[in-house]
């Protein structure tokens, strides 16, 4: 065995300086290599992965707010099954007193049109009865109607009065040129404005509407 020579071992050992300015210089060119590199990914257009995740999440996030935004405004949320139920029961009540407003107009509609209808037939049937029914007034007039004739005619009246049928026309009273046709005018000198001085025809109206205007004798007052 060789001999322990301790300055042989000190002289090998090595020096302190030395190693720290290395491992300086070492750490200096690591350093260098680091800033190169990243220069080049940021020259090239890169990001880091973390960053490229943090962005993946974060748009994801703001494509699922706005789906959700969307669907808020929509209305497409899922109702609950009590929910759906009470919008199906708003929507038949809807339908259902919308379908009742057009029944009823349609029978208002209807009610009038038979009410016209049926006033029609009283004219044409009192229209074709007035040349007789004017006869009958004549013979009235005269005093030469008979008992069963006078029964006769009272029953005619009172059909027509069952159905709204007026009869107007009587002497004495004021002339009204709506309801009153005029076919003489006799000056008066007791009269002080017109008025009826003969019935030729009596007058026939159903409320306000005049079937026939009674034609008259009118007496008018003297200039």
């Amino acid at each position: 065995m060789a001999e322990f020579n301790k300055d042989d071992y000190l002289n090998d050992l090595p020096n302190a300086d030395d190693a720290a300015a290395a491992s300086d210089q070492d750490a200096a060119g690591a350093a260098a290599s680091a800033g190169a590199s990243g220069a080049a990914q940021a020259a090239a257009g890169e990001q880091p992965a973390g960053a490229d995740a943090t962005a993946g999440k974060t748009a994801d996030g703001a494509a699922n707010d706005g789906a959700a935004a969307d669907g808020a405004a929509d209305g497409t949320d899922e109702l609950t099954p009590l929910g759906k139920a009470k919008k199906e029961a708003a929507d038949y009540l809807e339908a259902l007193q919308r379908e009742r407003a057009e029944f009823i107009n349609f029978r208002n509609r209807a009610t009038k049109e038979q009410e016209r209808f049926r006033q029609h037939g009283i004219i044409d049937v009192l229209t074709a009865l007035l040349p007789a029914l004017d006869d009958i007034d004549r013979i009235r007039e005269h005093g030469e109607l008979s008992d069963s004739m006078t029964a006769v005619a009272a029953k005619i009246d009172k059909a027509f009065a069952k159905f709204g049928v007026e009869k107007f026309g009587e002497k004495g009273e004021d002339f009204d040129p709506t309801r009153h046709d005029a076919i003489l005018h006799k000056p008066d000198a007791s009269a002080e404005k017109e008025t009826v001085d003969t019935v030729v025809e009596a007058g026939y109206r159903i409320g306000d509407r005049v079937i026939r205007a009674a034609r008259v004798v009118v007496a008018s007052p003297q200039a």
